[in-house]
């Protein structure tokens, strides 16, 4: 009794401080409410005892007490996501602002140019290959202007400045946040830009940017909204890895969920139509490939795949995680984002 009124008084002061929101104080009152009655009158565990044909009253009261406390979980783990979510819309915001400082308003279309591809290429660390990344690019594609964005997303390598030097805008971010928020802060871009098409490149050089015209030309044609690049279709030059294993098993996760057949889940390379981005709810800042894909099948996006290359890493490590947290990782956001 004297626990629920100590943590009855705690989440009022708290509250009137300004520390907690009114649903904080409520499910806080609730649980005090809770232990207080059950001192007082511990039969009420009765019921509970003998839906789950429990004989003991002490140890149905903490099954009860468990299944409780596993809610409190669940509850404090999304209110953790939700305060990650605002610090990824801070660190966006932030780069938005800086960008439309240096580079707004967006310049016109060249004369005769049929509209405009934006390029988003998210970077970590990615000094030593972005460079030569960026002078692959096309200048014109399919009579559209191409325009290319890095977004620096908080590296300490000098990628920023590589890209600087090679002639690309870039949008960074002051912290590293993750692939999935760095193409949110890229798609926004896009929008400010007056883009038709955005691409995703990655900025490691295993995607051939020669290729992109496979992936924007549905798009431009009105035949598609959302291309997305397969290795397996093309030439993968880890075929045969744990992590062929693995994608493969994902994007047969995925086509049993969405009845579409999908090759290849987690392919960085896709084209997508700007005026399509408001419709898919993006929350993942990593592991975010399914959720684009999943998103953009639940909104009625027209989806094809087209066959590209995947070669090695032209240098440096993987900033996927490792051993077994990326596979759960992606697991993860399958589930969540089929769900809601």
């Amino acid at each position: 009794m004297i626990f629920a009124a100590a943590l009855a008084v705690y989440g009022v002061v708290k509250y009137r401080r300004g520390g907690w929101r009114r649903a904080d104080l409520l499910l806080a009152l609730l649980v005090a409410s809770g232990v207080g009655v059950v001192s007082v009158f511990p039969q009420v565990g009765d019921p509970f005892g003998w839906l789950f044909r429990l004989d003991n009253r002490a140890f149905a009261l903490l099954s009860l007490s468990n299944l409780v406390l596993f809610a409190l979980f669940v509850y404090l783990l999304g209110q953790v996501r939700a305060g990650n979510r605002r610090n990824g819309d801070i660190v966006c915001g932030i780069a938005l602002r800086e960008y439309r400082q240096r580079h707004s308003p967006p310049s016109p279309l060249p004369e005769g140019a049929r509209g405009r591809v934006m390029v988003v290429i998210p970077a970590y660390n990615e000094g030593g290959t972005i460079g030569a990344v960026l002078e692959r690019l096309p200048r014109e594609l399919l009579g559209c202007e191409v325009r290319a964005v890095v977004v620096d997303d908080g590296s300490s390598d000098g990628t920023e400045a590589a890209a600087a030097a090679a002639g690309c805008p870039v949008a960074a971010h002051v912290v590293n946040r993750g692939q999935g928020d760095a193409l949110r802060t890229g798609f926004r871009i896009a929008e400010l830009e007056r883009a038709d098409v955005v691409v995703n490149l990655d900025a490691d050089g295993q995607y051939l940017p020669e290729e992109m015209e496979r992936l924007v030309a549905p798009v431009l044609e009105g035949e598609a909204d959302f291309v997305l690049g397969s290795r397996f279709l093309g030439y993968y030059e880890e075929a045969g890895s744990v992590r062929h294993a693995g994608v493969v098993f994902f994007s047969w996760l995925i086509s049993l969920l969405t009845g579409r057949r999908i090759t290849d889940c987690t392919n960085g390379f896709r084209a997508i139509r700007v005026s399509e981005l408001r419709r898919l709810d993006l929350r993942e800042d990593r592991f975010n490939a399914t959720e684009l894909i999943l998103e953009a099948l639940k909104n009625g996006l027209r989806f094809r795949e087209v066959p590209v290359t995947m070669l090695r890493r032209a240098e440096g490590e993987s900033k996927k995680p490792k051993r077994l947290a990326y596979p759960l990782g992606v697991f993860r956001v399958i589930v969540q984002t089929w769900l809601r």
